[in-house]
């Protein structure tokens, strides 16, 4: 099932468009909300079916659909094509927020619901607040982006903290040695924003991180909710 809200951005009226966006967001809310855990996975658009990225993450959402985990995507081809059809050989549920463009980015035919965007930042809203778990795979500006975003809203707390995982030491370790040697070194962010994310370099730890830590956030949510409220002194 395919969402597309306007055939040409261009024939909007300007007074309209901010309808446009909350139509956006209204629907991509009322999606996500249908679905229990979710992982998102982020990379590179270009990469195909021989490359050992691909392939990694076809096997990762694979195994993660298999568990009853949806897997959400930028609804494109590459790693994100990959994952959707993890889920898809899995028999598992996977959603694809596509952005109109005029060129690269089409629907992959793996999806099970999705919703094509207008307007980039509505659809990074979507893929900023969909899941428990992020994945970025090596990709190019695009996920750059995404990776900055999703660890700027945690280091802010703009949304919960939640687990990122960076697939491929040999890919990440040198963006993680700018952040480590030159923004920590020189005081643009606390030591411990190095704790906000994890490099993983097999699909096995990564499924394994991944898990414990969905595991984990269901644990201490379900105690949560069954903690008796204090009394308050009359």
């Amino acid at each position: 099932m395919t969402t597309d809200l306007f055939a040409n951005d261009k024939d909007i009226d300007q007074s309209w468009r901010v309808f446009t966006i909350l139509a956006e967001f209204v629907q991509g809310f009322d999606m996500l909300r249908r679905y229990g855990s979710a992982v998102t996975f982020m990379g590179s658009a270009r990469t195909l079916p021989s490359d050992p990225y691909h392939q990694a993450a076809t096997e990762l959402a694979c195994m993660l659909a298999g568990e009853g985990v949806t897997i959400v995507t930028g609804g494109g081809e590459g790693i994100m094509g990959a994952a959707n059809f993890g889920a898809y050989r899995a028999g598992g549920k996977s959603i694809g927020f596509n952005i109109k463009l005029p060129m690269e980015q089409k629907l992959n035919p793996y999806v099970t619901e999705s919703k094509t965007f207008h307007y980039f930042f509505s659809r990074k809203v979507m893929l900023a607040y969909a899941s428990e778990v992020y994945v970025f795979f090596p990709g190019g500006y695009g996920t750059f982006d995404e990776l900055l975003e999703v660890l700027t809203l945690v280091q802010t707390r703009k949304i919960e903290r939640v687990p990122i995982v960076l697939y491929s030491a040999e890919y990440w370790n040198p963006l993680v040695d700018v952040f480590k040697n030159v923004l920590a070194a020189r005081g643009f962010i606390n030591k411990e924003d190095l704790d906000l994310f994890v490099v993983r370099d097999t699909v096995e730890s990564s499924f394994e991180y991944i898990a414990d830590a969905i595991n984990s956030r269901h644990k201490k949510r379900s105690r949560t909710e069954n903690e008796v409220p204090t009394q308050q002194p009359s």
